[in-house]
């Protein structure tokens, strides 16, 4: 009788357990696939600031030179480790 009721809880916590690892990997699929996205996004915003930045025109002005050279060094920051971390792996 009691090896019956200890294999009961144990099928259960094995159900239980299952889900629960089930579960946890879908969401750690949807955030790699978040990451990845996000990841492509800020590739994609480096490479227009470099495009529109080729001749040095936004530079050049004092009030927009200023908020783009702050907007290109975060962008390039941000580009630097995600390239960092895709050779790390």
């Amino acid at each position: 009788m009691l090896v019956e009721v200890l294999l009961g809880i144990f099928i259960v916590a094995f159900i239980i357990d299952v889900y629960v690892v089930w579960n946890l990997m879908k969401k750690i699929e949807r955030l790699e696939d978040w990451v990845e996205n996000y990841t492509n996004k800020i590739h994609g915003a480096y490479g227009e600031m470099k495009l529109l930045d080729d001749r040095g025109i936004f530079e050049a002005d004092d009030e927009v030179g200023d908020v783009f050279s702050k907007i290109k060094n975060v962008t390039e920051q941000l580009n630097n480790e995600g390239v960092l971390e895709e050779n790390a792996s």
